[in-house]
């Protein structure tokens, strides 16, 4: 009976182990690489890792190699089908033609959530991500 419940921690990752994965971490970066190893914390270990980013139907990519993450950073974590990984209908280009783009979009993404923040703070009474009383 106790086969039939469904793994809800970090055990239930022992079926990913030597597959390709794609890890979205909370700072908005998107990792591509093979996961080798994890612990009870879901701490991932990623080889062959490769950092992509997008702007509208182009994606650029840059090699990372070996990634150690943080378990409490990763809020995504997926298979990729290999069957059809190459499906996709995005066009690669060179990561320095792309990066001022995704910069760009990642500063005017900070601009609006500082704002939003402010907002919150200034009339709602919400204390800011990291400020005092923000501590678990």
């Amino acid at each position: 009976m106790d086969s039939l419940i469904p793994f809800t921690t970090s055990g239930s990752l022992v079926d990913c182990v030597d597959r390709k994965m794609l890890v979205v971490l909370r700072d908005g970066r998107k990792l591509q690489g093979v996961l080798r190893s994890y612990d009870q914390f879901a701490n991932l270990v990623l080889e062959d890792t490769v950092e992509r980013i997008y702007h509208e139907n182009v994606f650029a990519e840059a090699w990372r190699g070996l990634f150690l993450i943080r378990g409490e950073n990763v809020v995504l974590l997926g298979e990729i089908d290999l069957d059809q990984e190459d499906d996709i209908p995005l066009t690669q280009v060179d990561w320095a033609e792309l990066e001022p783009y995704h910069k760009q979009e990642v500063a005017t993404k900070k601009k609006r959530e500082d704002d939003k923040s402010q907002f919150l703070y200034e009339e709602k009474g919400f204390c800011r991500e990291g400020g005092e009383g923000d501590g678990y």
